[in-house]
């Protein structure tokens, strides 16, 4: 008798299903203001934090635990400290990317000992791996539980200096006009309503985050392309995601939490029509918010290391 085969592990599959899960509840639950243990990003255990897709995961399922500890581990690693654990706790998937290389004669083909006219091929890999937070685990040293510290006030309608200061010095175009938010790709420019329409000035820069996220797709930028854009159609929706994962992960750094001004059932349509049809979208346009927030934190630097000079 033919024994049955147990079926294939696939990671994609099971964290896009948790997130539409989630979705369909009607929550984005990385919207919600959150410091565990004094951080705004989940860490490992050797307290780098976390980016791209597994920042995301691990953002939300921080949120939805209501864990107080941002540091996250394997259990061999969580073994390694002499640490337990705890009996019924449920692990995270996480997943990582790699490649290996091979060439003409490792797959057979012939070699005349000169390497350089080998066809060399590259492959890149996905594979999972599962992680527990500290707050699961018994035994840790008390490092991995640190204080959390209340997030400062700040006054109603007015900048928030350290977040005012990062958004000015990007270079791309900004005018504060009218009660819409949006990028216009035309005349390349984000137009905003003013900070004194948003009664939480967190929600304005969480809003202009969003936008500037859109402008970064320009040629002249990351020369980001889903396919022709319409209101409401895929890549409309597919560039949605992008801008809305840029904002997370840029409020982690500044302290604001995501923010779009209209929050309806159509918008959580976006995302639920894009991850039922590509189980694989999640990670892209995480990979692809990543790039884009790591290019406005470069162009932030840019612009205040020359104002800087000048004023120098």
């Amino acid at each position: 008798m033919a024994r049955s085969r147990m079926p294939k592990f696939d990671a994609s599959d099971v964290i896009t299903n948790e997130i539409i899960r989630i979705i369909e509840r009607g929550v984005l639950p990385w919207r919600k203001p959150w410091t565990a243990g004094g951080s705004l990003r989940p860490l490992r255990v050797c307290g780098d934090p976390y980016q791209g897709v597994n920042n995301f995961l691990l953002t939300m399922r921080t949120v939805m635990a209501g864990h107080s500890s941002p540091f996250w581990m394997t259990l061999p690693q969580a073994n390694a400290l002499d640490a337990k654990v705890r009996k019924g706790e449920k692990s995270s998937v996480v997943v990582y990317y790699g490649q290996s290389r091979t060439n003409a004669a490792d797959e057979g083909g012939r070699s005349d000992g000169d390497d350089s006219s080998e066809e060399a091929r590259v492959f890149r890999f996905q594979k999972s791996y599962r992680v527990f937070n500290a707050c699961q685990i018994e035994g840790l040293p008390e490092s991995f539980y640190p204080d959390s510290e209340p997030a400062p006030e700040h006054p109603p309608s007015e900048p928030i200096p350290h977040m005012q200061a990062f958004f000015d010095a990007i270079d791309i175009t900004t005018v504060f006009t009218g009660t819409e938010a949006y990028y216009l790709p035309p005349v390349d420019k984000v137009f905003m309503p003013s900070i004194s329409r948003f009664e939480n000035p967190r929600n304005f820069y969480g809003v202009w985050a969003h936008e500037l996220a859109h402008a970064t797709k320009a040629r002249h930028r990351l020369n980001r392309d889903y396919g022709l854009s319409r209101f409401g159609n895929t890549a409309y929706a597919r560039e949605e995601i992008v801008a809305e994962l840029t904002s997370v992960f840029l409020g982690q750094m500044l302290g604001f939490t995501a923010h779009t001004l209209e929050m309806n059932a159509a918008y959580l349509y976006n995302w639920l029509r894009v991850l039922r049809s590509d189980k694989g979208a999640i990670f892209k346009h995480a990979a692809d918010a990543q790039r884009a927030c790591d290019y406005l934190i470069a162009r932030s630097e840019a612009g205040r290391a020359g104002a800087g000079a000048q004023a120098a």
